[in-house]
C-alpha cells in the first residue's frame, strides 16, 4: 500500500470536481461532462497518475478509466468507480453501466491528446459533440486548495535552502555549469526532491532547469523563458555545458526548479564569482531593477488585479529604468511575460501576460521571474514562487534576492 499521507483525500477531490463542474457550467454551458485525457489532469481529478480517460458528469459520479494499471488505481486513488478499458468504442457502454452515461455534448481537454487520438476518439464515439475543455481544466487548477498550499509551502522552504544555504559551499570558479548542475541536483535530492518535474505546453520539456555562466544567459533558446542556455547537448538542450567554465567576475544564473509530492516551485539564484565589491555597476543596477519590479508585483498581487495590468506596469517600469531592449531576455530570447502561474506543471494559469484579464483570486500561485540582460555580461535577476493573498503575495521560496558572492 502507498503511504496514506501521500493519496489525495476523497474530500480534495470532491472540491476539485464541484470546481471543474462550475467552471464547465461558464466556459462550455452546452457540455453535460468533461472528458480528460493527459495524465497530470487526471491525477489531479484522481490522485493516481493513470493512463487512461476520466469522465466527469455534470450530475453524478465520475470514472476513470484506465488502460493500464487499474490494480494500482484501486491502491491510489478515491475515486469510486474504475474501470478497465483497451479501446475508445468501450467507453459509452463502460460508463453507461457504471451509471455514468456520457453525454450528446462533452467537452474535451484537447490539449491532451494528439491530433492521431483525437481523430480516433471522434470515430469511435460518433455522433457525440466534443467542444474545447482546456480552460476549464487551467481554471479550476490555478487556485490551490489549503491542501496543496501545505505541500507547496514546504516545497519552496525546501527549494530555498537549497539555492542560497545548501549549495554555495559547493560552488567555486572553475567549476563547469554542468558541474553546477550537478552539485545542484546532490543538494535537491538530498532535501527530498522528487527528480521529476513537467511542463503543461505541448512540446515543452524540462529537466532540472537553467545552469548559465555569463554569455550563456543570452545564448539562443527554444525554451519559452527569458534566460538562455547552451545545455548539455542539441539533443538535450537543458541543464548545463560541460564545456563552459565560470571564471572570475561572472555571474552564474540557476533558473531551476524544486518537486515534491507532485508539486513544483520555480526559482532563481544568481551568483557571482568573486567578493560583492567586484559586481560593477551595470550587473548592481540590473539585479536591483529586478527586484524592484517583483516588489512592486508582490504589493500589487491581491485579489483582483488583473494580470495584464500587472504586466503593462512592469512594462512601464522597464521603459523608465531604460532597460526595455534587455528586460525579460535580450533578442530573440526576449518573453512576453514576467509571470505564471505554478503547481503540478512548471507552466500553468494565470500568466502575467497581455490578455489575461481574469482577476486574481486568493489561493492562487504565480512564479514572478523578472530578468535583465546585461551587455557583456549576461543574464541577472530574480524568480520566486508566490501565494495570493488579501494582503499581497506572499513568497513561497525565501526572502533573501541578492546576488550571492563566491569565492
Amino acid at each position: 500500500m502507498p503511504h496514506q499521507r501521500y493519496l489525495v483525500p476523497q474530500t480534495e477531490l470532491a472540491v476539485r470536481w464541484n470546481r471543474c463542474r462550475e467552471l464547465l457550467r461558464q466556459q462550455a454551458p452546452e457540455a453535460g461532462g468533461l472528458l480528460v485525457f493527459s495524465r497530470v489532469n487526471i491525477y489531479y481529478l484522481s490522485g493516481t497518475l493513470a493512463n487512461g480517460v476520466f469522465w466527469l458528469p455534470l450530475e453524478g459520479d465520475p470514472v476513470l478509466f484506465c488502460r493500464r494499471g487499474v490494480e494500482r488505481a484501486e491502491l491510489e486513488s478515491a475515486v469510486p468507480t474504475k474501470l478497465a478499458f483497451t479501446s475508445y468504442g468501450q467507453l459509452e457502454g463502460l460508463a453507461r453501466e457504471a451509471g455514468s452515461d456520457l453525454s450528446g455534448v462533452m467537452a474535451a481537454e484537447t490539449g491532451g491528446l494528439t491530433w492521431q487520438l483525437g481523430d480516433l476518439l471522434r470515430r469511435k464515439l460518433a455522433g457525440v459533440e466534443l467542444v474545447p475543455g482546456d480552460a476549464v481544466l487551467g481554471l479550476a487548477r490555478s487556485y490551490k486548495s489549503e491542501w496543496e498550499l501545505e505541500i507547496l509551502r514546504r516545497c519552496g522552504a525546501l527549494h530555498h535552502e537549497c539555492l542560497y544555504t545548501l549549495l554555495p559551499p559547493l560552488l567555486r570558479p572553475g567549476m563547469s555549469e554542468r558541474d553546477v548542475a550537478h552539485r545542484a541536483w546532490e543538494v535537491f535530492f538530498s532535501k527530498g526532491h522528487m527528480g521529476q518535474m513537467r511542463m503543461g505546453a505541448f512540446g515543452e520539456e524540462i529537466f532540472l532547469g537553467h545552469v548559465s555562466i555569463g554569455d550563456s544567459g543570452d545564448y539562443s533558446s527554444a525554451f519559452n523563458g527569458p534566460v538562455g542556455v547552451r545545455g548539455e547537448h542539441p539533443a538535450i538542450p537543458s541543464m548545463g555545458s560541460a564545456e563552459r567554465i565560470w571564471g572570475e567576475g561572472e555571474p552564474l544564473v540557476c533558473d531551476i526548479g524544486f518537486s515534491l509530492e507532485g508539486y513544483c516551485t520555480d526559482k532563481t539564484q544568481v551568483y557571482w564569482s568573486g567578493p560583492v565589491a567586484s559586481i560593477p555597476e551595470s550587473v548592481r543596477s540590473a539585479h536591483s531593477f529586478c527586484m524592484d519590479v517583483q516588489a512592486m508585483l508582490v504589493e500589487s498581487m491581491v485579489p483582483g488585479a488583473i494580470p495584464s495590468e500587472l504586466y503593462a506596469r512592469c512594462l512601464e517600469m522597464a521603459q523608465k529604468a531604460g532597460m526595455s531592449e534587455g528586460f525579460m531576455g535580450r533578442g530573440h530570447n526576449q518573453v512576453a511575460f514576467v509571470g505564471h502561474g505554478i503547481g503540478l506543471t512548471i507552466d500553468g494559469w494565470p500568466v502575467i501576460a497581455r490578455g489575461f484579464d481574469r482577476p486574481l483570486e486568493t489561493g492562487m500561485v504565480l512564479a514572478l521571474e523578472p530578468k535583465q540582460s546585461v551587455p557583456g555580461i549576461g543574464m541577472v535577476g530574480v524568480e520566486n514562487t508566490f501565494e495570493v493573498t488579501p494582503g499581497g503575495a506572499r513568497c513561497m521560496t525565501g526572502d533573501q534576492y541578492e546576488i550571492l558572492p563566491v569565492s
